[in-house]
C-alpha cells in the first residue's frame, strides 16, 4: 500500500467522524446568506443614491452657468430627474427581491429568485454605465454641432481659454471631456465590479450549491 492510499483512508476516517449537514440545514444555511446578500445590495443602493445627490452638490457653479449658458441646464434637470425615478424603481425592485428572498420555502423558488435578483441588478448596472456615457455623448456632440456658441464662452476669461486660440481652445476642450469621460466610466465600472459583481458572485455560488441538493 502506497503512501497515498494511507492519506486516502486517513482522510475517509475523518470524514466518517465529521458532523453530517441535513438537507434542511443547508438549504437554511443558504437561503439565510442570499437573504443577506439581497439585504445588502438594497442597502448600498440607497448608499449610491445618497452619494450621487451629495456629489450634485458640490458642482462647481461655473459648470452649472456654463451648462445653462450652452442652453443644456435643462436637459440635464431632465435628465437628473429621470436618473432618480429609474434608481427609485430599482431599489423598489431590490426591496422586493430581498422580501421574495426571505419568505422562501423551497429550493426551487430561492433559486428562482436569486436568478431573478442577479438579473435585476445587472440591468440596474447596464443603465447606469450605458446612460452615463450616452449622457456624456450627447452633451459633446451637442457641443460639437454648436461650436460658435462654445468657442465664444470659452474665450471668456471665466473659463480659462481666453489666452489662447477658439481652435486651440476647442481642441483642449474636446480632449479634456474625452479624457475626464473614459476616466469617469471607467471609476464606475470598477465600483460596480468591486461592489455589485462581488455580491452577484457570492449569489451564483449560492445557486451552484442549491443545484447540488435540488430534488
Amino acid at each position: 500500500m502506497d503512501v497515498l492510499d494511507t492519506l486516502k483512508k486517513d482522510w475517509q476516517k475523518q470524514e466518517d467522524t465529521l458532523p453530517k449537514l441535513t438537507y434542511k440545514e443547508i438549504y437554511s444555511m443558504l437561503l439565510k446568506k442570499s437573504s443577506s446578500i439581497v439585504k445588502w445590495i438594497f442597502i448600498i443602493s440607497i448608499a449610491e443614491l445618497l452619494l450621487w445627490i451629495f456629489i450634485s452638490f458640490l458642482v462647481p457653479d461655473s459648470s452649472k452657468e456654463f451648462n445653462e449658458q450652452m442652453g443644456l441646464k435643462n436637459v440635464f434637470w431632465a435628465i437628473t430627474i429621470l436618473n432618480y425615478a429609474v434608481f427609485a424603481v430599482f431599489m423598489y425592485l431590490f426591496y422586493k427581491n430581498y422580501k421574495n428572498i426571505s419568505v422562501t420555502s423551497n429550493v426551487k423558488e430561492l433559486m428562482k429568485n436569486i436568478l431573478k435578483t442577479r438579473k435585476t441588478v445587472r440591468w440596474f448596472v447596464y443603465y447606469n454605465i450605458a446612460g452615463t456615457a450616452l449622457t456624456l455623448l450627447g452633451a459633446n456632440l451637442y457641443f460639437y454641432f454648436n461650436q460658435d456658441k462654445l468657442q465664444r464662452l470659452l474665450a471668456d476669461a471665466h473659463y480659462g481659454y481666453n489666452n489662447i486660440s477658439p481652435e486651440q481652445a476647442t481642441t483642449v476642450f474636446f480632449t479634456a471631456q474625452l479624457i475626464v469621460g473614459v476616466v469617469f466610466i471607467g471609476l464606475l465600472m470598477l465600483f460596480y465590479y468591486l461592489i455589485y459583481g462581488l455580491l452577484l458572485k457570492r449569489l451564483k455560488r449560492n445557486y451552484r450549491e442549491l443545484k447540488k441538493i435540488e430534488v
